[in-house]
């Protein structure tokens, strides 16, 4: 990078305090963090959340060990991120050239998080780690297990990286800027760099692999169709929620790069254009989180909604039984299913210039996922132990057999 003060990049205020490496190893280590919290809680309640994802066993050692050893790998995490985060304070100390000067402590750590899940140590949850390692290249390869092989786990995962889509895009740009000539990776995050369609692209990974997992599952009812199963028309509806998101994605980078001498509509009318689609995104996704993933009955018919067997807009089986919980989650869920359709667009930027809202709202999209894995796991235990839900979508066992899926 060029000394030159008139070249040298701009740094905001938040990214003095913390830099985009930093961020991103943050919501890393809060995710694993969160998930520690999921297993411990739904041990709490009685369910085996290693069974429905078809976790190796622990020879020899409580299935609470499994919180246990997560909350080890945390903490073995955090503490690193902490010390190196003081130690770039202490540096820095809020100065400008400083700060871009010393990139190599935040991506020091951003390296060692990732050998941490590569490096086969064995005190640090190695199991968990090439358990998650090996779905994670299963689905990033279009793969699908089958139920007895983990497939409620392939999707859980998938699903939880459409959270992470952002934070992925933002790892892209703090490593894209760490290479850059002209920047460092401590500057002003510049989401322009590679391109201006390659981070949309990044953002839209998940959402593409989760696409493909509903296609093969709909492919699988289609090869082994019973009376039970269907035709698998869930499994296409399920795939338009995701497909739902690439419109919000396109039009948001389209607005990014807006010429009027090359596109035939005005801005107004592509920001209209692009309101459509993230309002029916958002609410499709809502929708779908209440009625499909968590089989709750409030957008059920009125004799179903008002079953007096359970509360209003519930379902007769449940293992959390406080219903504040569950309307508190609907509730949150929703908000927090329209807070996230605005941050995938560039119009974030013009509703708050300071990089610490993209970063609150990254942290709030992680917080609404580990909220939704609570009542999408007790659901899917649900339909195991009692029988799936009518129109379930075969991510779990039927009858106490492994279904012909």
């Amino acid at each position: 990078m060029d000394g030159d003060p008139a070249v040298e990049p701009e740094v905001d205020s938040f990214s003095l305090f913390l830099p985009l490496p930093y961020r991103v190893a943050f919501i890393a280590v809060l995710g694993i963090w969160a998930w520690g919290l999921n297993l411990h809680y739904l041990h709490l309640v009685r369910i085996d959340v290693p069974a429905l994802i078809r976790y190796p066993a622990r020879s020899g050692q409580q299935s609470s060990s499994h919180h246990h050893a997560t909350y080890q790998l945390a903490t073995l995490l955090t503490l690193p991120l902490v010390g190196s985060l003081l130690l770039f304070w202490l540096i820095t100390r809020g100065d400008r050239h400083a700060a871009l000067s010393w990139q190599i402590l935040p991506q020091s750590y951003l390296l060692f998080l990732m050998l941490c899940f590569l490096l086969p140590i064995k005190r640090m949850s190695r199991s968990g780690r090439l358990h998650f390692l090996s779905t994670l290249k299963r689905i990033s390869l279009g793969g699908l297990a089958e139920v007895q092989d983990g497939k409620f786990g392939d999707i859980l995962l998938a699903d939880v990286l459409t959270s992470y889509a952002k934070v992925l895009g933002d790892l892209f740009v703090s490593t894209c800027m760490l290479f850059s000539r002209k920047t460092t990776s401590t500057a002003k995050p510049d989401r322009g760099c590679g391109g201006a369609y390659l981070v949309p692209l990044i953002i839209s990974i998940p959402s593409m692999i989760r696409l493909r997992q509903c296609l093969i599952e709909y492919l699988r009812v289609r090869r082994n169709r019973t009376s039970m199963s269907g035709w698998g028309g869930q499994h296409l509806a399920n795939a338009l929620k995701y497909a739902s998101a690439f419109p919000v994605i396109v039009l948001s980078a389209l607005q990014r790069g807006y010429d009027p001498t090359t596109f035939h509509m005005t801005e107004a009318g592509l920001f209209r254009l692009w309101l459509l689609f993230v309002f029916v995104n958002s609410f499709y996704s809502f929708y779908w989180d209440v009625a499909k993933d968590w089989d709750l009955s409030l957008f059920s018919s009125s004799r179903e909604r008002n079953d007096p067997e359970h509360p209003y807009g519930l379902r007769r089986y449940r293992y959390f039984h406080a219903r504040e919980m569950y309307y508190t989650a609907i509730v949150i869920d929703l908000l927090l299913r329209c807070t996230w359709s605005f941050k995938l667009s560039p119009h974030l930027d013009h509703f708050n210039d300071l990089e610490g809202g993209i970063f609150l709202m990254e942290i709030l999209e992680v917080l609404r996922r580990w909220m939704w894995i609570f009542l999408r796991v007790e659901t899917e235990w649900v339909r195991n132990n009692r029988g799936p839900a009518p129109d379930d979508i075969l991510l779990g066992e039927y009858g106490g057999k492994l279904d012909e899926d």
